[in-house]
Protein backbone atom coordinates (compact mmCIF):
# COMPACT_ATOMS: atom_id res chain seq x y z
CA UNK A 1 0.00 0.00 0.00
CA UNK A 2 1.29 3.59 -1.01
CA UNK A 3 1.70 5.78 2.16
CA UNK A 4 3.52 8.90 3.32
CA UNK A 5 5.86 9.93 5.92
CA UNK A 6 7.20 12.74 6.99
CA UNK A 7 11.32 12.62 6.89
CA UNK A 8 13.54 15.64 8.42
CA UNK A 9 16.74 16.06 7.06
CA UNK A 10 18.40 17.53 10.95
CA UNK A 11 20.43 20.61 11.50
CA UNK A 12 23.47 18.39 12.18
CA UNK A 13 23.14 17.55 8.67
CA UNK A 14 22.16 20.16 6.73
CA UNK A 15 25.08 22.13 8.79
CA UNK A 16 27.68 19.67 7.52
CA UNK A 17 26.56 19.85 4.11
CA UNK A 18 24.92 15.85 3.82
CA UNK A 19 21.46 16.88 2.62
CA UNK A 20 22.16 16.06 -0.89
CA UNK A 21 23.80 12.85 0.00
CA UNK A 22 20.60 12.09 1.84
CA UNK A 23 18.43 13.50 -0.95
CA UNK A 24 19.84 11.04 -3.28
CA UNK A 25 19.70 8.32 -1.20
CA UNK A 26 15.97 8.87 -0.47
CA UNK A 27 15.55 9.10 -4.08
CA UNK A 28 17.43 5.78 -5.15
CA UNK A 29 15.81 3.78 -2.56
CA UNK A 30 12.67 4.62 -4.58
CA UNK A 31 10.65 7.03 -2.62
CA UNK A 32 8.70 10.12 -4.56
CA UNK A 33 9.17 13.41 -2.86
CA UNK A 34 5.64 15.06 -2.62
CA UNK A 35 6.76 18.17 -0.67
CA UNK A 36 10.15 19.66 1.04
CA UNK A 37 11.19 22.89 2.38
CA UNK A 38 13.68 24.39 4.01
CA UNK A 39 12.76 25.31 7.77
CA UNK A 40 14.69 27.00 10.75
CA UNK A 41 12.36 25.89 13.76
CA UNK A 42 11.90 28.45 16.50
CA UNK A 43 12.34 26.93 20.08
CA UNK A 44 8.29 26.96 20.51
CA UNK A 45 7.51 25.41 16.92
CA UNK A 46 10.20 23.03 17.82
CA UNK A 47 8.26 22.34 21.30
CA UNK A 48 5.22 22.03 19.57
CA UNK A 49 6.27 19.07 16.85
CA UNK A 50 7.98 17.28 20.04
CA UNK A 51 4.92 17.69 22.17
CA UNK A 52 4.50 14.41 22.69
CA UNK A 53 8.04 13.45 24.62
CA UNK A 54 7.01 16.67 27.17
CA UNK A 55 7.94 14.55 29.99
CA UNK A 56 10.95 13.12 28.58
CA UNK A 57 14.33 13.89 30.27
CA UNK A 58 15.69 15.11 26.68
CA UNK A 59 13.00 17.18 25.49
CA UNK A 60 14.80 20.15 26.73
CA UNK A 61 18.51 19.30 24.20
CA UNK A 62 16.04 18.22 21.42
CA UNK A 63 14.26 21.31 20.87
CA UNK A 64 17.32 23.22 21.62
CA UNK A 65 19.18 21.42 18.76
CA UNK A 66 16.12 20.98 16.33
CA UNK A 67 16.30 24.99 16.75
CA UNK A 68 19.52 25.32 16.23
CA UNK A 69 19.70 25.91 12.64
CA UNK A 70 18.05 24.93 9.28
CA UNK A 71 16.64 21.89 8.81
CA UNK A 72 14.93 20.08 5.50
CA UNK A 73 11.14 18.94 5.82
CA UNK A 74 10.05 16.47 3.33
CA UNK A 75 7.16 14.18 2.76
CA UNK A 76 7.85 11.04 1.06
CA UNK A 77 5.88 8.54 -0.71
CA UNK A 78 6.14 4.78 -1.24
CA UNK A 79 4.37 2.00 -0.32
CA UNK A 80 5.28 0.98 3.24
CA UNK A 81 7.00 4.34 3.31
CA UNK A 82 7.08 4.96 7.05
CA UNK A 83 9.14 1.00 7.36
CA UNK A 84 11.17 1.74 4.78
CA UNK A 85 12.11 4.90 5.32
CA UNK A 86 12.64 4.11 9.36
CA UNK A 87 14.15 1.07 7.80
CA UNK A 88 16.84 3.47 6.17
CA UNK A 89 17.51 5.15 8.53
CA UNK A 90 18.60 3.03 10.89
CA UNK A 91 18.44 2.83 14.89
CA UNK A 92 18.15 6.36 16.64
CA UNK A 93 22.01 5.51 18.02
CA UNK A 94 23.94 5.33 15.40
CA UNK A 95 26.56 3.23 17.37
CA UNK A 96 23.64 0.09 16.89
CA UNK A 97 22.59 0.91 13.52
CA UNK A 98 23.23 -1.18 10.70
CA UNK A 99 25.64 -0.62 8.14
CA UNK A 100 24.33 1.16 5.46
CA UNK A 101 21.70 3.05 6.98
CA UNK A 102 21.42 6.48 7.17
CA UNK A 103 22.72 7.22 10.83
CA UNK A 104 25.43 4.27 10.95
CA UNK A 105 26.50 6.84 7.55
CA UNK A 106 26.11 10.34 8.79
CA UNK A 107 24.92 10.54 12.70
CA UNK A 108 27.18 12.01 15.06
CA UNK A 109 25.55 11.07 18.35
CA UNK A 110 22.07 9.77 19.74
CA UNK A 111 20.58 13.39 19.48
CA UNK A 112 22.51 14.67 16.71
CA UNK A 113 21.47 11.59 14.42
CA UNK A 114 20.82 13.09 11.14
CA UNK A 115 17.25 12.13 10.20
CA UNK A 116 13.92 12.00 11.62
CA UNK A 117 11.01 9.66 10.70
CA UNK A 118 7.29 9.07 11.31
CA UNK A 119 6.35 5.95 13.33
CA UNK A 120 3.13 5.50 12.66
CA UNK A 121 0.28 6.80 10.29
CA UNK A 122 -1.07 8.65 12.58
CA UNK A 123 1.83 10.29 13.51
CA UNK A 124 2.69 10.95 10.00
CA UNK A 125 -0.39 12.54 9.35
CA UNK A 126 -0.13 14.98 12.58
CA UNK A 127 4.04 15.54 11.13
CA UNK A 128 3.02 15.97 7.89
CA UNK A 129 0.55 18.14 8.76
CA UNK A 130 2.70 20.45 10.70
CA UNK A 131 4.57 21.18 7.89
CA UNK A 132 2.64 21.61 4.86
CA UNK A 133 -0.62 22.44 3.53
CA UNK A 134 -2.49 20.41 1.51
CA UNK A 135 -1.97 22.17 -1.10
CA UNK A 136 1.49 21.77 -0.74
CA UNK A 137 1.42 18.19 -1.29
CA UNK A 138 1.85 16.90 -4.73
Amino acid sequence: MTERTLAIIKPDAVERHLAGKIIQRIEDEGFQIRAMRRSHLSAKQAEGFYAVHRERPFFGSLTTFMSSGPAIVLVLEAPDAIKKWRTLMGATDPAKADAGTMRKEFAQSIERNATHGSDAPDTAAYEIGYFFAGLDLL
